[in-house]
């Protein structure tokens, strides 16, 4: 069950303060769209810790007690983190709070789930449950896409979402734009759909920053020479990774490609935002 998954779950029994990072100035400790929500008890995220959260937190329970002075719903409250704040980051954070509780579980689910980065995941086997798993728990959305029934798991956490798709490369075309794409199917012969799928997508719409397949060098010269015959280009073959995964870690485990893959699209993600 992912940080979401607990959120919804506890707000249909009781209502929080969701405390949110609108902007920021200069050096902060977590970037705008961090959010967090403070129970009369406890707390689920963190919007980066040290004074600010405290007096955040301090803040979103007088609301949530209805006391006077507490935050104005969804006004922005300026924090500069300078030494009357207690810390020396010297930016400036922008925050902003909201009562929530059962009646917002449906629109919490749609606008939280919105601002994850979209991965297409393709493949139900070890390895793609293992990273829908761990994904689940990172600022990512998964659209899990598999051609066979029966295959995904009855319980999933709510930022993962199944599709049952045949043949299995239809569901490049209608993909999320910016969405970071895994392919791990059952065979190579749908693997190698997929990718000339998103190579087609690529050379017309350039929309997809990361494409990554499983498999080894020699899987990959298989292909590549394939892909080659199919006429597409060095340039356009480059934009495939392969194999997948941070080099230098070592293990067939599919917890630990997992790991490996999530680190892989973490670092891509923050050099593209770099």
């Amino acid at each position: 069950m992912s940080r979401l998954d607990d959120v919804l779950a506890r707000l249909a029994q009781e209502d929080g303060v969701l405390i949110r990072v609108l902007r920021t100035e200069g050096s902060a400790p977590r970037e705008a769209g961090t959010w967090m929500i403070a129970w009369a008890d406890a707390l689920s995220g963190t919007i980066g810790g040290g004074q600010l959260e405290f007096q955040a937190i301090a803040a979103a329970r007088a609301l949530l007690r209805g006391e006077a002075g507490a935050p104005q719903p969804d006004a922005p409250v300026r924090y500069p983190l300078g030494p009357s704040l207690g810390q020396c980051c010297g930016g400036v954070v922008h925050l902003a709070y909201r009562r929530v509780g059962a009646a917002d579980v449906p629109a919490l689910r749609a606008s939280l789930s919105a601002a994850l980065t979209p991965v297409a995941l393709f493949g139900g086997g070890h390895v793609g449950a293992a990273l829908a798993r761990l994904l689940a728990g990172l600022p990512y959305g998964v659209r899990w896409i598999d051609s066979r029934d029966g295959v995904f798991p009855a319980a999933l956490p709510a930022q993962v979402q199944t599709e049952h798709s045949e043949p299995v490369q239809d569901a490049v075309a209608d993909l999320a734009p910016g969405s970071h794409v895994l392919i791990m199917s059952f065979s190579h012969a749908e693997d190698l759909d997929i990718v000339i799928a998103c190579l087609r997508r690529l050379r017309e719409k350039d929309d997809l920053p990361y494409v990554g397949l499983i498999g080894s060098k020699t899987k990959w010269a298989t292909f590549r020479h394939r892909l080659q015959a199919r006429g597409f280009t060095e340039d356009e073959l480059a934009r495939i990774t392969c194999p997948i995964g941070i080099p230098g870690i070592t293990g067939k485990e599919p917890e630990v490609i997992a790991v490996a893959v999530a680190a892989q699209l973490l670092l891509h993600r923050s050099q593209s935002e770099g």
